[in-house]
């Protein structure tokens, strides 16, 4: 590396800035399209078990859809902005510290790098170099991990979440509209291969196991998709009977 350039950076590595926000709604959106493809499809699929009429079944996916959408981004909404009040607050509370007692904040600094390995000299004149530059981030970054520019949006959480949860409700709607005698294997058959691609997608975010990913989420939903079916075409019988 050449002086005075600045450092390369691993591509698989989460250096750039604002790695939060867009986890967070990468996160969010991804859970969202997982839940609109499970939930819609089991109501829509318990439906036809009960029931070939096409208007009972739209009816029902629907307002599964619209009840769902709102209340994936309501719920996403109220999580992250309790995150965010928890991150805005505690960064309010190390600005203060600073202000008040500069002194004991750089002991503590010092403190937090002798903890990581640093000889006691180097700690102190990595803090004192930190403190410098920016105070306030080192402090952020070293005692509580936050970065004052990086607090996620329970905003855009929301709506990625809402979107992404009427994307995925979108095909169980369209694959179970298809003739009476193939929409259910049809209905299962695309929920499945939907849901191991979210699956992968999480587990490729998340940098975890990919393969256990698509088939914990693939199971889930097939026997989401199985009891709901079992249960509308129980309910069928009885009330055709």
């Amino acid at each position: 590396m050449a002086d005075g350039a600045a450092p390369e950076q691993h591509p698989d590595e989460p250096h750039r800035s604002g790695l939060a926000q867009r986890l967070n709604w990468l996160r969010a959106g991804v859970l969202g399209a997982n839940d609109g493809i499970v939930s819609v499809a089991a109501v829509v699929v318990g439906v036809a078990g009960a029931t070939a009429s096409v208007a009972a079944i739209v009816t029902a996916g629907l307002a599964a859809l619209v009840g769902g959408a709102i209340s994936m981004a309501l719920g996403e909404y109220v999580s992250v902005s309790s995150q965010r009040d928890s991150e805005r607050s505690l960064i309010a509370k190390e600005r203060r510290e600073l202000a008040e007692m500069p002194e004991e904040e750089l002991d503590e600094l010092t403190g937090l790098y002798e903890q990581r390995g640093l000889s006691p000299a180097t700690a102190r004149q990595v803090a004192v170099e930190l403190t410098e530059h920016d105070a306030l981030a080192a402090h952020l970054s070293a005692e509580l991990g936050i970065d004052q520019d990086d607090v996620v949006s329970p905003w855009h959480a929301a709506l990625a979440s809402a979107v992404a949860f009427t994307c995925g409700a979108v095909l169980p709607m369209l694959t179970i509209l298809l003739p009476a005698d193939v929409r259910i294997p049809v209905t299962f058959v695309a929920v499945l291969i939907a849901l191991a691609v979210t699956g992968y997608t999480a587990a490729w975010i998340g940098g975890s196991s990919r393969v256990r990913a698509m088939v914990r989420v693939v199971v889930g939903g097939a026997l989401a998709l199985a009891a709901t079916f079992l249960v509308g075409s129980l309910l069928g019988t009885r009330i055709g009977g």
